[in-house]
């Protein structure tokens, strides 16, 4: 486990940020062996300040791949991972953490994509390397496979370098590289490629990497994408032995596509409202001019209440089609979310046809579900759903369901979608949701064949994965894998067949043993375990599907226990193992782990591995996005680790929390007033926009203070001439003499000028401005009887609004990020409270490391934010004293101080 770094060579000329962290490498190898990509990330970093500060390792990881490695290397000593059932691993890290050796815990949040974030303070002049390995199955969509891995250094790196490498023993069509990381590294990518194996390389120089020839930043910040396919028998199918197990490639072409009875089913309820819906009525207008003479279709539209545009399919006519066109045009959105009674529509629609005979035997029937938010209107218990609809369906037609955004159940949809022979795909909800629809529906728009059953002989083959398909679509690709016996070749290779409901029998090619054996053992880069990882990687994802259908408890536990020791024997991180990170003493633990539910923590102190989305969408609530957790591996202090989120936050007694972008930091302070004075938290002349907030009082005094709390908020949008009140009793919007009025007991929308406010029943309440500004209050009920203390609120308000330079308030006057300067950290009385000295603004001043809590994902007990607490109610960190933001009236603008 001691390892020498001095492979690293001369670490000189690093361009360094402010922060004097070096990145001497960033190195991405990617080896593709019959679709099956190994991805390992490697990052080698340098701390060159005079003083320890936190080095983050931050990569993104595609949601379907499977973790199998994770190593760190500091200053030659190394953690190495090893994977445990989840209940051992949590033991053996809470034995650690109990002793003091617990550096802190990894996990994941299952969404599009994964942020597997690690951040470790190092002592100055310490290098540190990390290093992760993946694997994954790229699936073919629209005739091509695409192999993206995100490549986002965040700084400017000596050495830089993405390798891929393709070796696929069916031979290679095409292999091609979109300029997906932008036009600054035009030329800069190499493509080599021969009959059946490919090499791609992008190196940029450090030169290369810069934004601009001065520019200290680096435009290496996207994804890195590799698209190609492969040659194919007339059969359209192959089958690849290696190494006892089988791998099946099913994939024919130049069939004429089936008829379709499609029935769209779009959420028009209040949260589509703006962009969201715009986008998806040009979506659907493109969709609906593509449908087939030979197809059926109609279309439902619900809120809180479901209307069809014809009660039954049609032909899809040009007439046809041009009404439905005009009848998208015409929908507005409002309302609630009735998901359950909208689909058992669809299907009564689809079964009633199927009835009367008015399906074409060969036609294949599906539902696309297009909606952003969960139920809220009529039946809301999400099992329930899933269960309604699967009965109503009967195995009969397919589910495919599209959730926009960030506020939908994204797993119920994947859920609700797998049970019913369908898929589901999140659609961020930006300028491009209108193309990621249109792509989604050429996914499943060609139908080609239907209830297909593949046959293996019994005496060849055991283990098979999944052999019996709904239906297969054109440009896409059926696997299937299995073990097989080599002594009964003969049998596999006469016998093994598919059958399809409309085709005739379909001959499979077998690929030569001993030929493919040879071709992959001459080559260095290929995988030699890619069959056996290919069949684990199918079987976990089949029976994690089965578990989500089971009907009984007990079925469920078998399934689980299956996918465990499939876990453990496979090496890799399931919703039921853990990976344990530890050095060769094994007194330093950390904890990788991946949440049965991905909305919820796996324990308190955690890092990394979360949800991640583009950074260009607007509509994206900043809430969604969580950052690093720092972990210390300083000798002298070990305090635990906790999670910290990117918003600008005021909660409790108030507690202001304000996060800086750029130096990924979080300041926070207090204010102590007095009950009834009202504060200005935005101020912004340039915009019209103001936020105001109006304490209350706590039911008396405790160690002779009074705590105070946010009992009102006032939002005034001069431009609109709209007002918005919020209480812990009622939201009102104000357009002159005009007011509507909402309770925390409903759930609904209120749309009045482009602004729409959105209310979650005694949970929070959602304002959006346009594209340009949104703003979250969150509700705090107790005890009506407690003897103390008060219902409050509390607000969270995204640094990506887009306020004015004029912008000003105890919130306001950060939107232009000041520079930040913190150094000299010493021991403070408490371990976990180091003091530090920070300079901003011109002033120089103590300040204390703490913790304040985000209530946004746990309104009870809220969840630990780590950051730099300033004494004397932001004195020195806000412009003036905090008696300044006192102002008259609810909705009057500051004076800047």
């Amino acid at each position: 486990f001691q390892r020498s770094t001095s492979d690293w060579g001369y670490v000189g000329d690093l361009v360094e940020d402010d922060d004097k962290i070096g990145l001497y490498s960033y190195k991405v190898q990617s080896t593709i062996t019959s679709r099956l990509a190994n991805t390992m990330i490697q990052a080698k970093m340098v701390n060159n300040a005079r003083r320890p500060q936190p080095i983050v390792f931050d990569v993104q990881v595609p949601k379907g791949a499977f973790i199998d490695n994770f190593t760190m290397d500091i200053n030659g000593i190394t953690f190495t991972s090893h994977i445990r059932e989840k209940s051992e691993a949590r033991k053996m890290y809470a034995q650690a953490k109990a002793k003091g050796k617990a550096a802190g815990i990894v996990r994941s949040n299952a969404l599009d994509m994964e942020n597997f974030q690690t951040e470790v303070n190092v002592p100055p002049g310490m290098r540190i390397q990390f290093q992760l390995h993946y694997h994954e199955m790229i699936r073919r969509r629209l005739s091509s496979y695409e192999h993206i891995i995100s490549v986002k250094p965040g700084r400017l790196a000596k050495h830089m370098e993405v390798d891929v490498r393709i070796i696929e023993p069916q031979g290679l069509r095409y292999v091609h590289v979109p300029n997906s990381l932008g036009d600054h590294f035009n030329g800069i990518t190499t493509i080599s490629k021969g009959e059946k194996k490919a090499h791609v390389s992008f190196k940029p120089t450090m030169a290369q990497q810069r934004k601009c020839p001065k520019c200290s930043s680096t435009a290496v910040d996207g994804n890195f994408v590799v698209q190609y396919d492969v040659n194919r028998e007339t059969t359209g199918g192959e089958l690849e032995i290696f190494n006892g197990y089988f791998i099946h490639f099913f994939a024919p072409e130049n069939l004429d596509p089936l008829p379709k009875n499609i029935l769209f089913v779009i959420d028009v309820s209040g949260s589509m409202w703006g962009l969201k819906m715009k986008q998806t009525i040009e979506a659907m207008k493109a969709i609906l001019s593509e449908l087939r003479a030979a197809d059926q279709f109609s279309l439902i539209d619900f809120n809180h209440n479901v209307r069809c545009w014809r009660d039954n399919l049609v032909s899809a006519t040009p007439s046809q089609v041009e009404d439905a066109k005009k009848y998208i045009q015409t929908i507005h959105p409002n309302g609630g979310t009735n998901i359950n009674e909208a689909l058992l529509r669809a299907t009564f629609i689809l079964n009633e046809a199927k009835s009367l005979g008015m399906l074409d035997p060969n036609s294949v029937s599906m539902i696309v579900l297009v909606s952003d938010g969960d139920p809220t209107v009529g039946e809301l218990k999400l099992t329930t759903i899933q269960k309604n609809v699967k009965q109503s369906i009967k195995d009969e037609f397919s589910l495919f369901c599209l959730g926009i955004g960030f506020d939908v159940d994204y797993d119920f949809l994947q859920r609700i979608a797998t049970d019913n022979r369908g898929m589901a795909q999140r659609i961020f909800g930006n300028q491009e949701t209108s193309l990621q629809m249109k792509n989604f529906y050429n996914q499943v728009s060609t139908p080609l064949l239907k209830k297909i059953q593949f046959n293996y002989p019994q005496e060849s083959v055991s283990d098979v994965t999944q052999s019996s398909f709904h239906n297969y679509f054109g440009g896409s690709e059926i696997v299937v894998a299995g073990k097989v016996d080599t002594e009964n070749l003969q049998h596999l290779e006469s016998v093994v067949t598919a059958t399809a409901a409309n085709a005739e029998l379909v001959m499979e090619t077998l690929r030569d043993v001993e030929e493919l054996d040879g071709f992959m053992k001459k080559d260095r880069y290929a995988d030699p375990e890619f069959t056996r990882k290919l069949w684990a990687y199918l079987t976990v994802n089949q029976m994690m599907a089965e578990r989500n259908a089971a009907p009984t408890a007990a079925l469920k536990r078998n399934i689980t226990k299956s996918i465990l020791q499939m876990s453990l024997d496979h090496h890799i991180v399931t919703p039921f193992t853990a990976m344990l990170i530890e050095n060769a003493e094994k007194d330093e633990i950390m904890l990788a782990d991946q949440p049965k539910d991905p909305r919820k923590g796996c324990c308190p102190g955690t890092l990394g591995l979360t949800p991640n989305a583009p950074n260009n969408n607007k509509g994206i609530p900043a809430w969604a996005n969580v950052t690093a957790v720092p972990v210390s591996f300083m000798p002298e202090q070990r305090s635990p680790p906790v999670s910290s989120l990117s918003i600008n936050r005021v909660d409790n007694d108030p507690h202001f929390i304000i996060h800086l972008p750029k130096s990924q930091r979080n300041i926070c302070f207090n204010i102590n007033s007095e009950p009834g004075k009202i504060l200005n938290l935005v101020s912004d002349p340039g915009t019209g926009v103001v936020v105001n907030g109006q304490l209350v009082g706590a039911k008396k005094a405790e160690n002779k203070k009074l705590n105070t709390y946010f009992g009102k908020f006032g939002f005034y949008f001069k431009n609109k001439g709209l007002k918005v009140e919020i209480t812990t009793e009622k939201i009102t919007l104000k357009d002159g003499s005009y007011a509507i009025t909402l309770s925390w007991a409903d759930t609904g929308h209120i749309i009045r000028k482009q602004l729409l406010i959105s209310v979650k029943k005694e949970s929070n309440v959602t304002i959006t401005v346009g594209e340009e500004m949104s703003f979250m209050v969150l509700l705090h009920r107790v005890w009506k009887k407690h003897p103390v203390n008060v219902d409050f609120l509390g607000i969270y308000i995204p640094p990506e609004n887009q306020f004015s330079p004029a912008a000003h308030g105890l919130i306001g006057q950060f939107a232009s990020e000041p520079e930040v300067s913190i150094h000299h950290q010493t021991p403070g009385q408490a371990p976990e409270k180091p003091q530090a000295i920070m300079e901003v603004k011109g002033n120089k001043f103590t300040v204390t490391r703490g913790v304040q809590k985000d209530y946004r994902t746990d309104r009870v007990l809220g969840t630990d934010v780590l950051c730099w607490f300033v004494h004397n109610s932001g004195k020195g960190f806000i412009d003036g004293h905090y008696r300044d933001y006192l102002v008259p009236h609810l909705y009057s603008f500051m004076k800047k101080p």
